[in-house]
C-alpha cells in the first residue's frame, strides 16, 4: 500500500477502501466473512451460546486478511482505520447484495467486467 495522507472522512475512505479491494475474489472473501460473522452473532443470541462471539472476529477477519495478503498483496485497511474498515465491510456487502457494488467500484475508479476504468494506475 502506498503511503498517503491521513483520510479524514468516511466517503473518501470508502473510495480508498474499494481501491484496496480490486480483485473480485478479495471482495467475495470479505462478503463471506461478513455474512459468517453476522450468522455467528445471530447464533449467539438465538442459541444463547456466548462462546460463539469468540469465533466472530476469526470468521470475519480471517478470510478478509488472507485475501489481502495472498490475493491483493496489500495491507488490510483495518490496520490503519479499524472502525471505518469495519463499517466499510458491511457497506460493501450491502452494496453487493443490493446490486450497487459495480457503480461504487466505478466511482472509485476500479475496473470491473461491468464498469469502465476511469482510474489511471
Amino acid at each position: 500500500m502506498a503511503e498517503q495522507e491521513h483520510i479524514t472522512d468516511f466517503e473518501t475512505f470508502w473510495l480508498f477502501y474499494l481501491r484496496e479491494h480490486t480483485d473480485p475474489k478479495t471482495r467475495a472473501l470479505h462478503y463471506f466473512g461478513t455474512v459468517v460473522a453476522v450468522a455467528g452473532i445471530a447464533a449467539c443470541v438465538v442459541l444463547g451460546k456466548p462462546w460463539f462471539l469468540l469465533a466472530v472476529p476469526v470468521a470475519a477477519y480471517g478470510p478478509a486478511w488472507a485475501a489481502h495478503f495472498f490475493i491483493e498483496k496489500n495491507q488490510p485497511a483495518t490496520f490503519s482505520y479499524p472502525l471505518w474498515s469495519f463499517a466499510a465491510d458491511f457497506r460493501m456487502t450491502f452494496a453487493w447484495v443490493t446490486g450497487q457494488i459495480e457503480a461504487d467500484l466505478a466511482r472509485a475508479g476500479v475496473k470491473t467486467s461491468k464498469a469502465p476504468n476511469r482510474r489511471q494506475r
